[in-house]
């Protein structure tokens, strides 16, 4: 059997050990161990990287759509707010979760830890 990619495991919210295993217990919570191989996930942690390219990505596509729309259309403000608030949470909502197990996977295969001036 080979062993899979940790980053479409990741993208996938899959151990990336396995690749069979859930990767988190709820929405964003890391599962403290993989139900299927047993690898130990609760020592990974993502920090504030996955937030900063969710707010990389979803600003620059809904901003560039929104300067398209006003540019093209101008529509009235209200417009913008109804269509676009609800658009920008979801893009960023369905990039958060995708984007931490991609973070959680790339500190697998790279055999990352916090450093330890000990």
């Amino acid at each position: 059997m080979s062993s899979p990619n940790p980053l479409l495991a990741g993208l996938r919210g899959r151990c990336p050990n396995c690749g069979e295993g859930r990767l988190f217990e709820g929405f964003l919570k890391v599962a403290p161990r993989c139900g299927s191989c047993g690898y130990d996930l609760a020592k990974a942690d993502s920090g504030d990287g996955p937030a900063v390219f969710v707010i990389l990505i979803a600003g620059f596509f809904c901003a560039f759509l929104m300067l398209f729309t006003e540019l093209k259309f101008s529509p009235p403000v209200w417009v913008h707010i109804v269509i676009f608030l609800p658009l920008t949470l979801g893009v960023c909502l369905g990039l958060l979760r995708p984007l931490k197990g991609a973070m959680l996977a790339a500190q697998f295969s790279n055999n990352a830890s916090e450093a330890r001036h000990d």
